[in-house]
């Protein structure tokens, strides 16, 4: 009888082929959604057992953009990410729960403003290729939601109609692929 031997995988993001997202309600109708240009992260894992993957993460809180210039500038103050002293939103994650084929879950830590939360993400794993010059790749899709409020940021505007500006609720939207070692 043949045994099939796993491989341990060490990759690091491609950050060209790689994007971080969020999206939040403003004024309860409609959403933002914005980005981080600048981010790194590297993540080890067996070749089909991703049961013992661990994730290390880190956003630049500076390289945030919506794409409006007043806004990023408010988003990077003490309101929100309080980017001057606080330079880095980083996630360790340690270990993925398989729920069907392509679909995990990947339970880790986040850091956001010197405060710490246990988060659960979504992950589909989109599979694992080589590139026409002979690189590995892997990539994955990674969702979840957050409340803003447990991380510090706390800044609201109530409105006339009722209701708040922005939402409490940011969720998660990233796809990474990693170039694996």
């Amino acid at each position: 009888m043949a045994t099939t031997e796993s491989k341990l995988l060490q990759g690091v993001i491609d950050p060209s082929h790689s994007r971080v997202q969020f999206k939040v309600k403003h004024l309860m109708i409609s959403n933002v959604l914005g980005s981080f240009k600048e981010f790194e992260g590297k993540a080890s894992m067996v070749e089909n057992d991703f049961a013992s993957t661990i994730v290390s993460f880190s956003i630049n809180t500076s390289s945030i953009d919506t794409e409006a210039a007043d806004r990023d500038a408010h988003l990077k103050s003490s309101d929100f990410f309080d980017a001057e002293n606080f330079p880095k939103i980083e996630f360790e994650g340690k270990g993925m729960t398989q729920k069907d084929e392509e679909n995990y879950d990947l339970n880790g830590v986040l850091t956001i403003k010197g405060i710490s939360k246990p988060v659960v993400l979504s992950v589909e794993f989109g599979g694992l290729m080589t590139d026409p010059w002979g690189n590995k790749k892997a990539g994955f899709s990674v969702t979840g939601e957050i409340n803003r409020k447990d991380f510090g940021m706390v800044w609201n505007a109530a409105l006339e109609t009722g209701g708040v500006l922005v939402s409490d609720k940011v969720k998660i939207l990233c796809d990474v692929e990693f170039a694996i070692s």
